[in-house]
């Protein structure tokens, strides 16, 4: 079975933010944009199939999620992560960001901690401060390269919380966390009571030499954690927003249901829900050829980088489709803060990424590449970075 990733379709017109979105967000609809984390690929013909048989019916009512949606993800989380679960541990959501902002209702009364772990995800802050939390941030540590948590500072911070928010593997800094520093996360939060949301919505992207490990499998069952997962980010659907938090605490899952109950969400249309068994049904083949994909952009982009511009220091991704780049060394030799860097890669080079400042602490001087669009596409862009810097420098 063949997949072609190398080829390029036109996404202007559809509605695209990533590509219609451009001159509201860059000014200009002159930059190849690779910002907002979808992907540039067609999905999975399993997908694409499921949904047409569904548009085949005339009638788009309200819908049931059906025994068979929760039986995919039961079946994907065993045999793909050695995780098994029970259908009612889970839970549907609209979409990992509505659960974020669930869990910190559910999780932490109003001015109670809630810890985050910067530069991470912006909606991670505003799911805090948005519903009247207290934002404590646990920076992580960059050192030779590579991010890692700052374990002594985040029993400090568990001292006064209620809820961390973890991301694993780690959006925008790439990395997968091991079973050693996820143990040790596990044992912060027993000691001081926490509840530990785990975003493991890239839990499926996750390059060779790597393991993803999920939280809840090194817990014991009925442990404070809830897990965040989706087919979203995995076969490229998240415009059809459907997710699923599973907790085998039937305590956190009434506490979740009262959540989602105030916020108003709740069920799911007929289309996500068709797309969501077909991808985890069908989509394993599919999967594994995108991250071999991935695997050969994701090398050539970092050797292109180390030897065509090298001020431009590439962090390693060791999961997802995103790339942290540091460019504090490069702006700092042109003078250029957070907002300047962004309009010279928009101006001059016509590239368009999320600047590190939106992730929040640690951030400044980074931008997020997202390398999951054809390699020709890629290459343009790195062209595009590596004349611009050369014409800047003659």
């Amino acid at each position: 079975m063949s997949f072609d990733f190398d080829r390029v379709i036109p996404r202007e017109g559809s509605d695209s933010l990533k590509w219609d979105g451009r001159a509201a967000v860059f000014q200009t609809e002159d930059v190849l944009p690779l910002w907002v984390a979808d992907m540039d690929f067609a999905v999975p013909e399993s997908v694409s199939q499921a949904l047409a048989a569904r548009a085949a019916h005339p009638i788009y009512g309200y819908s049931l999620i059906a025994d068979a949606v929760y039986a995919s993800l039961v079946d994907w989380l065993r045999i793909r992560h050695r995780w098994h679960i029970e259908r009612d541990w889970i839970s549907m959501a609209p979409g990992v960001v509505p659960s974020l902002h669930a869990a910190v209702l559910a999780f932490a009364g109003v001015g109670e901690g809630v810890i985050v772990q910067p530069p991470v995800y912006f909606p991670f802050f505003s799911a805090v401060t948005g519903n009247g939390r207290r934002l404590v941030e646990n920076p992580l540590v960059f050192e030779a390269g590579r991010y890692g948590i700052d374990f002594a500072h985040l029993e400090v911070c568990a001292r006064d919380a209620r809820l961390l928010l973890l991301c694993s593997p780690h959006n925008p800094v790439g990395r997968v966390w091991t079973e050693e520093e996820l143990r040790e996360v596990l044992r912060i939060a027993r000691k001081h009571d926490l509840v530990v949301l785990s975003d493991e919505i890239h839990h499926d992207l996750v390059y060779p030499g790597f393991r993803h490990t999920p939280l809840a499998t090194l817990a014991g069952e009925g442990e404070r954690i809830v897990t965040a997962v989706a087919p979203s980010k995995t076969f490229n659907i998240p415009g059809l927003g459907l997710s699923a938090l599973v907790a085998s605490n039937p305590e956190l899952r009434e506490k979740l249901r009262q959540a989602f109950a105030h916020l108003h969400l709740g069920g799911a249309n007929p289309f996500s829900t068709a797309a969501f068994a077909a991808a985890y049904r069908g989509g394993a083949p599919w999967l594994d050829a995108l991250m071999a994909y991935l695997a050969d952009t994701r090398d050539e982009v970092l050797a292109t980088l180390a030897r065509e511009a090298p001020m431009l220091r590439a962090v390693a991704p060791e999961g997802t489709y995103l790339l942290w780049l540091d460019c504090r060394e490069y702006g700092q030799l042109r003078g250029l803060d957070d907002e300047a860097l962004k309009r010279y890669f928009v101006r001059v080079a016509r590239v368009g990424m999320s600047p590190g400042s939106l992730f929040g602490q640690g951030g400044a001087g980074f931008m997020r590449l997202n390398l999951g669009a054809p390699r020709s596409v890629i290459r343009e862009a790195l062209g595009r970075i590596v004349r611009a810097e050369k014409n800047r420098s003659d």
